[in-house]
């Protein structure tokens, strides 16, 4: 037997167990009804016993209640079937006993003894073996009451004939049971298969979804990847233009004669050497090399920490950027993929303190060797983030932003860049004053 077919069957019996306390605290006051209604048909058959089949009902009825009370305590839960087992015997004894008191094998009760072994069987999700014993015991009874009436049995043929019959509905009954217990479990396996099925699509469609989001993204950095090729390509040579005749124009005697002049011609170089630098920014971002693993490329941290804020920089005005780093950050990975979440980090600070007008923001870089492996910490002076929304900042697609600002991506794809280099990406908060950001690269040797 399969370790998951114990599993099932484990299930199955905690299951049936509540289902069988259901029905029995349902069946128990249907029979104390039936048992009460029954006193109609003392009243038309044996009048001159009313009385005391009335007082035998109410004591019945009282101990069924009194079993059904038992199984709102923990251990009358634990042994619901010996307990329906017993209050079920109640009836068959009373109608017996009736029995033993009237006609013996001539009276009409036995027709109870044998509604009560089907309604059995059908209706109580009892196994087969006690609905066996169930019926066994009330042919035993049967016999009893009509072996010890008074008179004896008059009729020994009816009373055969009435014993097998019960005995026969015992049988049947049980018979029924046992493959009404079988279907039962197979619709619950089939119950389980189908809830396994929707667990698993549940998980492919969050995969899809995930898959489908990270696709997006690097469809837009493809699109900026062909758009800066463009303009590396386009741009390069009026920029070189300009500063080839910014470097003749610096060696003139004028200008060389004229600080103010010169001061001119050295902003417009370092404004050209910008152009160059953001140009080529774009491209290292967009563009991966997809034939080289993420750990195998040596970079400078710091190189693409600048970048990162350079890209950023729309997002990052008014936002003071300060850092402390270790004197060597030569690490291995993907330079692009750490610069997006480097972009992704700083823009979701920025927007969090636009968003709650934090006066004087600013973000604060640190990056420190351990272990061997960089350990980089990104903290703001933001609004910070609420306890219940971080543990779920990493979900795919959740997002605190308005609708239309963000698909809840970013996060969630900086997580699995940040995997992908053997390394964690967590978050820390305190609700109204900072949030930090801390994930860790390996060393380049």
């Amino acid at each position: 037997m399969t370790t998951s077919l114990v599993g099932l069957q484990s299930n199955y019996r905690e299951e049936l167990r509540d289902y069988r306390l259901l029905c029995s605290k349902a069946g128990g006051l249907t029979v104390i009804v039936l048992v009460l209604m029954g006193m109609a048909m003392d009243y038309v058959v044996y009048p001159a016993e009313q009385k005391y089949f009335a007082i035998v009902r109410g004591l019945t009825c009282a101990a069924i209640g009194l079993a059904l009370l038992s199984l709102y305590t923990e251990a009358g839960k634990r042994h619901v079937q010996v307990i329906t087992f017993f209050w079920l015997l109640l009836p068959q004894a009373m109608i017996s006993w009736m029995i033993y008191a009237t006609q013996a094998e001539e009276s009409l009760f036995y027709s109870g003894l044998m509604l009560t072994i089907f309604a059995v069987g059908i209706l109580f999700p009892s196994g087969y073996l006690q609905t066996l014993t169930f019926g066994l015991a009330t042919v035993s009874l049967y016999y009893i009451a009509c072996a010890a009436h008074p008179g004896g049995i008059q009729n020994p043929s009816k009373f055969q004939f009435q014993l097998i019959l019960i005995f026969f509905c015992a049988l049947a009954s049980s018979i029924y049971t046992y493959f009404n217990e079988k279907g039962r479990f197979q619709l619950f396996r089939l119950k389980d298969e189908v809830a396994h099925k929707n667990d698993q699509l549940a998980r492919t469609n969050e995969n899809l979804s995930q898959i489908k989001g990270q696709l997006l993204q690097q469809e837009k950095m493809a699109a900026i990847g062909t758009l800066s090729a463009g303009l590396l390509h386009e741009v390069n040579n009026p920029v070189n233009f300009c500063l080839m005749a910014i470097e003749i124009a610096m060696e003139e005697p004028q200008a060389k004669d004229s600080p103010t002049l010169q001061e001119c011609l050295t902003d417009a170089k370092q404004g050209m050497q910008r152009i160059q630098h953001i140009v080529s920014d774009l491209k290292t971002f967009a563009y991966r090399k997809p034939d080289v693993a993420a750990d195998d490329v040596p970079f400078l941290f710091e190189k693409a920490l600048d970048s990162s804020v350079r890209l950023s920089a729309h997002e990052l005005r008014g936002v003071s950027i300060t850092r402390e780093l270790a004197g060597d950050t030569l690490v291995l990975g993907d330079e692009a993929a750490i610069i997006g979440v480097l972009i992704n980090l700083f823009s979701n600070a920025a927007l969090a303190m636009q968003k709650a007008g934090t006066a004087s923001p600013r973000i604060h870089v640190t990056a420190q060797w351990q272990d061997g492996r960089l350990h980089v910490n990104v903290r703001d002076n933001g609004p910070g983030i609420a306890e219940e929304n971080l543990a779920r900042v990493f979900e795919p697609f959740f997002t605190t932003r308005e609708v239309g600002q963000g698909l809840g991506l970013g996060l969630s794809i900086s997580y699995a860049v940040v995997e992908r280099h053997g390394g964690t990406l967590f978050a820390e908060s305190q609700l109204g004053e900072w949030t930090a950001f801390n994930f860790d690269l390996p060393r380049a040797e």
